[in-house]
């Protein structure tokens, strides 16, 4: 973390990478508790929350 004094707000692309960071985490987790191989598409657009709107961070 950054000394207050040089403190930054944070910009969209900041929000964008830590959102994209968070999903492929979610991801990772998913995949590491799943029975097979693989995740299903329908399991991927669950963890991914494909449904949802974007939220702002």
């Amino acid at each position: 973390m950054a000394p207050p004094s040089t403190a930054t707000v944070p910009t969209d692309q900041d929000c964008v990478a830590l959102a994209e960071i968070e999903l492929c985490g979610e991801l990772i987790i998913a995949a590491s508790a799943a029975d097979g191989e693989r995740l299903s598409a329908d399991r991927i657009d669950e963890v991914l929350r494909v449904a949802e709107r974007a939220t702002p961070c």
